[in-house]
């Protein structure tokens, strides 16, 4: 059962992918075996015969083939690695007492409404050893053991709250699941030092097939869930194309095909085809380039924490298994004593080696056994789950980590369940609480999501059942995008504009503040009657019709028309227009300073424009107020677009010096309080304090500065 030299390529379930070389007829031990003179199709294909796969017995044997434990030693020391660095970060080790302070009453929005999370010193404790155990995956100490201390308390923090799920947190939850039934710590680990028997030891085939189909949906997902019309369209991420990063492509493309052709269809085909190609031969060098490419620029464009680096950890999985073997020997002599073993690796009991003998005793052709069965059984159910997965929607009804709690239905429900039970304590018995959510998709029409005359608290919900009070996405309006970016490309900078789609029978209460001048209404499609609140007077528009708003009154547009409606607010903001004006006068005047050509002194109520000290906030001039501030942020902005390599990479390194630390203090004090008992509350605020200490240079985060959209699907 073991692959010739030549072999040209193989796939999900070949031992050693395309590119490992091995001598003629090795075996699994290294004993010469027969040549095999021909290698049919699908075993150059895919590293397997159509034999193999013909019956159940021969299809357990393949997936237990022997197979080297190099390439998933190191992914496993990779990913424990990235997980102990994920942690203090996104899983929010640094910031739980802001999330979990004892008694604070929030809603939250736990997958089952009875779970809760635990108090605050013993949310620290849980956490602690999710970290250790991500640390024993990663030295491969005690690995089993390891696994489910970071398995379970992870499963546990994502399931206690839906608002942070996204796709790679959930993927790194699969992964550890993964891990704790697979034998990665046959290579470079302590439990390899430790025990003989595990040191070097082959693993059986399916420990790298459930591992590469897991990538391998990542990807494909990904790109049929990317095959929908907002995404092939180009409006799904319209803005990212203006980041630095594609700077290369706008030299040949302009910013609107660098978006379309670039960010949406090249992440599409990437998507789609990742998996494919770097299952192959021909086409696996090609594909980690751009993979890696990929997860290198997704890593500058969105905070999405470790999930780009566990991905480039994820891609030598579909090399050959021993490649880290020929990598090492290409080291100097005096470097491979402190790399793991290059030695060929021993015999398993986990494997199935046909007519193979093992040490010490003959085990002739020994079949699978019923630790062989079952690795067989829970590769095929496990893969088969994964795939039926992301289509079970008809189940259960619920879009499975699509949005957060104000437009998703079951945290709707979770929260306005919450909100009648906290207001019982300022003696508000039995109330109604209604929503009316509005929000634009991609660059539709700004349109309600959920019914606002149905009370949540009493509505039903139930996962298994259509939701009857969430409202549906106006996808046959789509075609106006490009009519609404015509719209507002022909306005000036000073002009505002809304577009607002509603359904039949029910209408928008708005107020038009006196701030906005030159408010209007003109409708686009549909029928709607405008009813000004103050004067009791109705205003019937058909499409076309334009209408003036009176400015401090109330009023409300009713849809009439038996299809939903359309229609936009134009408006200029006087206030923030005037505030603009005297912003640019402040410049002006700055600048004749500076530069001599203003000789008259400013008076003292000017002074911060020039030295940017504000005194007295409570005495200064708004607008001088407004000015100094902005000017602050731009000459921040500029002197960190201008910092040195150095610089940055201090500054990155301060700010991740003190993420660390503060999760290293407030976890020490947690353990000392559940140890030893808390102190006075002067002790602890001191002890805080000094957990939070920060180098001015080392502060979070800039205000003003804005960071990139989250990516939603990758």
């Amino acid at each position: 059962m073991e692959p010739s030299r030549g072999r040209a390529a193989a796939a999900l379930l070949s031992e050693s992918l395309p590119g490992r070389r091995r001598r003629d007829g090795e075996g699994a031990r290294g004993a010469p075996e027969p040549t095999q003179q021909g290698s049919s199709w699908a075993k150059r294909l895919l590293g397997f015969e159509w034999a193999d796969v013909s019956s159940w017995h021969r299809f357990i044997c393949l997936l237990n083939r022997p197979t080297d434990p190099a390439s998933l030693g190191v992914f496993r020391f990779l990913f424990g690695l990235l997980m102990a660095l994920d942690i203090p970060q996104e899983r929010g080790l640094s910031y739980l007492d802001h999330k979990y302070l004892d008694g604070l009453e929030v809603c939250r929005f736990p997958l089952i409404n009875f779970l809760e999370p635990l108090p605050l010193d013993w949310m620290y404790l849980l956490y602690a050893v999710m970290l250790l155990g991500a640390l024993g995956i990663m030295l491969g100490c005690c690995y089993r053991l390891s696994c489910l201390l970071f398995m379970l308390p992870y499963w546990y923090v994502f399931l206690l709250d839906k608002t942070a799920w996204n796709n790679h947190s959930y993927l790194y939850g699969l992964l550890g699941f993964q891990l704790t039934f697979m034998d990665a710590n046959r290579y470079w680990s302590i439990d390899g030092l430790r025990h003989p028997r595990k040191r070097n030891a082959h693993v059986p085939l399916w420990n790298y097939t459930v591992l590469r189909m897991q990538i391998f949906i990542v990807y494909f997902i990904a790109g049929i869930k990317k095959l929908d019309a907002d995404w092939v369209e180009g409006y799904s991420m319209g803005s990212l194309s203006r980041h630095w990063l594609f700077d290369p492509f706008k030299l040949v493309l302009s910013e609107e095909m660098t978006s379309l052709l670039v960010v949406h269809g090249g992440g599409l085909m990437l998507d789609l085809t990742a998996g494919y190609l770097l299952f192959f031969d021909a086409t696996r060098p090609a594909a980690l380039v751009f993979v890696s490419y990929f997860h290198c620029m997704n890593s500058q464009l969105f905070s999405i924490g470790m999930f780009s680096y566990t991905m480039l950890a994820t891609s030598p999985l579909f090399c050959s298994p021993d490649w880290p073997r020929r990598l090492g020997a290409r080291f100097p002599a005096c470097l491979r004593r402190l790399l793991p073993s290059m030695e060929p690796p021993q015999p398993s009991e986990a494997c199935v080696y046909g007519g193979s003998k093992r040490k010490g005793r003959s085990r002739g052709e020994r079949g699978p056994g019923l630790r062989q069965k079952l690795g067989a059984l829970f590769t095929v159910l496990y893969v088969l789950e994964q795939l039926f997965l992301p289509y079970s929607h008809f189940i259960t009804q619920v879009f499975t980590q699509s949005r957060r709690w104000k437009d998703h239905a079951d945290m709707l429900k979770q929260y306005a369940t919450c909100l009648s039970r906290l207001l019982h304590n300022y003696n508000v018995s039995q109330p109604e609480i209604y929503f009316d959510i509005w929000v634009s998709i991609n660059d539709r029409f700004q349109q309600r999501l959920f019914d606002p005359q149905v009370d949540i608290v009493r509505a039903e919900w139930s996962p298994f059942r259509h939701t009857p009070w969430l409202k549906p996405l106006l996808v046959n309006l789509s075609p106006w995008r490009a009519k609404l970016q015509e719209i507002e490309s022909s306005l000036d900078n000073q002009t505002e504009v809304v577009f607002i789609a509603d359904f039949p029978g029910l209408h928008l209460e708005n107020f038009v503040s006196e701030d906005l001048g030159n408010t209007s209404l003109q409708l686009l499609k549909g029928e709607v009657v405008v009813e000004i609140v103050k004067e009791q007077r109705n205003y019937t528009l058909q499409e076309g019709d334009r209408m003036q708003l009176p400015p401090g009154e109330y009023h409300k547009v009713h849809t009439v028309s038996p299809e939903p409606s359309c229609y936009m607010y134009v408006y200029v903001n006087t206030t923030d227009v005037a505030l603009e004006r005297n912003l640019t006068q402040l410049q002006e005047l700055r600048d004749k300073v500076k530069n001599g050509s203003e000789t008259e002194p400013l008076p003292p109520e000017l002074q911060p424009i020039l030295d940017g000290a504000l005194g007295d906030a409570m005495q200064t001039d708004p607008v001088v107020q407004a000015f100094v501030r902005r000017q602050q942020r731009l000459e921040e902005l500029q002197r960190r677009r201008n910092a040195t390599l150095r610089e940055r990479l201090q500054r990155f390194a301060a700010r991740k010096y003190f993420l660390f630390r503060r999760s290293f203090l407030m976890t020490c004090i947690s353990l000392r309080n559940l140890a030893l008992g808390r102190p006075s509350l002067e002790h602890l605020a001191r002890e805080v304090a000094y957990a939070n200490m920060q180098q001015e240079a080392g502060a979070a985060g800039m205000e003003g500065v804005q960071k990139e959209p989250e990516r939603a699907e990758l």
